[in-house]
């Protein structure tokens, strides 16, 4: 939905995300405001269309929520009691809005009902009050439109039409064959009304735009027929004005009919994946195309691309696990198909996408194509080693790439192919980084179920042809009693890696490779090892998947405890001691953290989420976070991260939903959102360049902070003017918000200052003349355009002590 505030053209896009509310910047791109209340998912959103500076929302959580999203408030919390799946606001109601409910008693079947909106004081309110208007309805927002100003209302639902006529309170029904005829499918997919006439778009599943009129009669209605789509109509949208109509399907083109004729359409092709919304702006010079892998495409008037907001791709299969980028913090996995995607945890949007496949890939059900499958990052991020490998289940293709990452480009490059690094899938792979070695200790473990574990080494490029200085190449394979090897990791200083061979872990020197000890847990394979970090680096750690947690103690080749645990992730935290286990139980999915010197985890949160998880990774923070409560202080250094099955991504805060979002709702609706006045802009445009010719003379920049925190010079700066009130009345406030409070002095310098006076009355002549001395030396200083270098109340005093110092004695000679 699309939102102007009282400010065309259309500024800001408003976007249902899981049980938040996201507000979009259209001409930055940037997240503005995270609205969040809901108990579950968001189904639907709408402009209040009395006051377009406010929003609905409505959940499966069964409230429809009010907000002021310039400010990012919910007015209204009204309780409707039943799911809510999706959400209607025409101008024609005046004190309700209309929903689908799951209809009582019956499963899978729905009802649009309108909803009477309670007036009251209090912001939750009871909205009790329903109205069935139509049964047997679609579940999606598709498949419900309203018409010519609310007058009637259309319903579609496999292949039948409903179309009620509020004043009249007439309902007709109308059916098409269900008979598929040369490929043709008459189900329908999404309808949409012309804004002004009565005419009602369906879209429907072979590709085809039926345009129906005089439907207001049983027998005499009408329909034409559009036909460009090949398969399925996703979504339909009318312009403002009525005379254009959009539509959009899974050949990834958004497509613009003109006069309802199929020979005057225009296209706008490559939008990169099939498009599952489309949205027109309120002003009709903007639209928004949403797209199947959790992109929004903005998209002028005149049918051109403008902007693109891309968040977490959804890929069909997460096989590289959640990786962290050294260098950004962000999130790498699966992205587009032989893509990997960099997604950025703090902006909710995806940094880039690198290309490593580098093949195109086709949309076709059965094709043995090839897609990324591993990836790991060096310590500094300066490698990226990806593997590739085709959809083959007996005989794969394999590929090991080696990504050397370059400043001047600030991209990755190919640096090295490895062509069947293993003669079977490759089941894992780490980096060894140990900086006090040198570039030399750099080195790559891979393992693959040909039972084998290879290490690869840089080494120097002899051919003078070659591109680049060095190349990876196998040093050393290592195997253990013809076992398939499934993990790898290496301790934290880098000295020893362990290696999973099925129901055993090997611990090998990674200097020498030998073989320094083995442990084994029957019954079960070992699904995940990890070395334990900091003062519990003599542990190693391992799950099998007969359901058992194991630690070793690494000094005594012994087994130091265990548990009775069906582990699935297993992961270390990089920056402490604290290792998370993610359990699959009785259909839940259940948290644990702890040391491995302790047995008794310190944090424990059953039923974590009704999803499995599947993946987990912490992500280091910029700095650590002050946590008041003792059981996330293990949250304290990074921040924990998971991904279920259903591909959400999901993470434990440790503030409540108030704290983390009140700060950016109310800096935002000052800094970001609101248009600055022309006085703001002059003024700001004077303070920077002031401040850039202080810092070019070297002139310390000193800034004031009551200033730059008062509330009052905020909103003369930042409101409107002809929102202001009178000058007099804000002149006093004004005033005394530039006055600088006289600040309390510490203890020290109280001190300093009274053994400076005393200094003082022992030479009061010596001293006039050092001050005499010290502004003169100051001017010059300024003059040159340097700063002048402040002593400290020692160095003074010892200053004035050489200056006190009778030199007439040297006059003797």
């Amino acid at each position: 939905r699309w939102g102007n505030a009282g400010f065309p053209p259309c500024r800001y896009l408003l976007c249902a995300s899981g049980d938040f509310v996201k507000v979009y910047s259209v001409n930055t791109e940037e997240t503005l405001r995270l609205m969040g209340g809901h108990a579950d998912l968001v189904t639907g959103i709408q402009l209040n269309p009395h006051n377009h500076m406010q929003l609905y929302s409505a959940s499966l959580d069964g409230t429809i929520k009010l907000w002021d999203f310039m400010d990012g408030i919910p007015i209204k919390t009204f309780t409707v009691g039943s799911k809510l799946l999706a959400l209607y606001a025409p101008a024609s109601a005046e004190d309700s809005v209309f929903v689908v409910i799951p209809k009582k008693g019956e499963r899978d079947t729905f009802q649009l009902v309108s909803v009477k909106l309670t007036k009251g004081a209090g912001q939750d309110l009871e909205a009790k009050e329903l109205s069935v208007v139509l049964d047997g309805v679609g579940a999606s927002v598709k498949h419900i439109a309203f018409g010519r100003g609310g007058a009637y209302v259309v319903s579609v639902k496999g292949v039948n039409l409903q179309v009620y006529f509020f004043k009249r309170k007439l309902l007709n029904r109308f059916s098409l064959s269900t008979v598929k005829k040369k490929g043709g499918d008459n189900h329908f997919s999404c309808v949409v009304c012309h804004p002004t006439e009565d005419c009602i778009a369906t879209g429907h599943a072979d590709g085809k735009i039926r345009l129906w009129r005089n439907f207001h009669h049983k027998k005499e209605y009408t329909y034409s027929t559009l036909h460009w789509h090949h398969d399925v109509v996703m979504d339909l949208a009318f312009s403002m004005e009525g005379t254009r109509l959009l539509s959009g399907g899974v050949e990834s083109v958004l497509v613009q009919w003109h006069n309802e004729s199929s020979c005057q359409k225009d296209f706008l092709p490559r939008l990169g994946s099939p498009i599952e919304y489309i949205s027109m702006s309120s002003d009709g010079a903007l639209c928004c195309t949403l797209h199947t892998d959790n992109r929004i495409t903005i998209i002028n008037s005149n049918l051109r691309f403008s902007r693109s907001i891309q968040g977490l791709i959804k890929s069909r299969d997460v096989k590289t696990g959640l990786v962290v980028d050294p260098r950004t913090k962000a999130l790498v996995l699966n992205g587009e198909p032989g893509h990997l995607q960099f997604y950025s945890l703090q902006s909710d949007q995806q940094l880039f996408s690198l290309d490593i496949v580098q093949r195109q890939y086709i949309h076709q059900a059965g094709l043995k194509q090839s897609d990324l499958v591993k990836v790991a990052f060096s310590a500094q991020g300066t490698w990226l080693a990806t593997v590739e490998e085709s959809e083959e289940v007996t005989d794969p293709e394999l590929q090991l790439k080696l990504w050397f990452y370059h400043e001047e480009t600030q991209s990755f490059r190919l640096n090295t192919r490895i062509n069947t690094p293993h003669d079977n899938h490759i089941t894992d792979m780490c980096f060894r980084d140990m900086d006090e070695l040198g570039d030399d200790s750099l080195i790559l473990v891979t393992t693959g179920r040909d039972c084998v574990f290879k290490v690869w080494g840089m080494i120097e490029d002899t051919d003078p042809e070659a591109q680049q200085s060095m190349s990876w190449s196998c040093d050393f394979v290592g195997s253990y009693h013809n076992y398939q090897a499934t993990n790898c990791c290496f301790s934290e200083d880098g000295s020893l890696l362990a290696v999973s061979f099925e129901e055993t872990v090997t611990v090998w020197d990674s200097l020498t490779w030998d073989l320094k000890c083995t442990f084994c847990h029957p019954p079960g394979n070992i699904r995940n090892i990890c070395f334990g970090r900091l003062t519990c680096s003599k542990y190693l750690i391992g799950a099998t998947d007969y359901g058992f947690l194991c630690c070793w103690n690494l000094l005594t080749c012994a087994l130091e405890w265990s548990a009775h645990l069906n582990v699935v992730v297993l992961q270390p935290d990089p920056l402490s001691e604290h290792i998370a286990a993610v359990s699959w139980l009785s259909k839940e999915s259940s948290l644990f953290v702890f040391k491995p010197n302790e047995p008794r985890p310190i944090y424990i949160q059953r039923n974590l989420c009704k999803e499995k998880i599947l993946l987990a990774a912490f992500v280091p923070r910029d700095e650590p976070e002050m946590i008041s409560s003792e059981k996330y202080l293990w949250l304290r250094k990074s921040q924990l991260f998971f991904l279920t099955d259903t591909q959400e991504l999901m993470t434990l805060s440790t503030k409540s939903l108030e704290e983390r979002l009140t700060p950016s709702s109310k800096q935002l609706a000052v800094e970001e959102s609101l248009p600055v006045t022309p006085f703001s802009v002059l003024l700001g445009k004077h303070r920077r360049q002031q401040a850039q010719e202080d810092i070019d003379l070297g002139k310390p920049v000193v800034h004031n902070k009551q200033e730059q925190a008062s509330p009052a010079v905020k909103e003369l700066l930042h409101t409107p003017a002809h929102v202001l009130p009178s000058a007099s009345f804000l002149c006093t406030i004004f005033i005394n918000s530039l006055l600088i409070s006289k600040e309390n002095k510490s203890a020290e310098e109280v001190a300093d200052e009274v053994e400076m006076e005393s200094e003082k009355a022992e030479d009061d002549s010596d001293e006039e003349n050092v001050t005499e001395m010290e502004q003169e030396d100051t001017s010059h200083v300024e003059l040159l355009g340097e700063t002048t270098c402040k002593l400290s109340k020692s160095q003074e005093k010892e200053l004035r002590k050489i200056r006190k110092t009778d030199y007439s004695w040297i006059s003797a000679f």
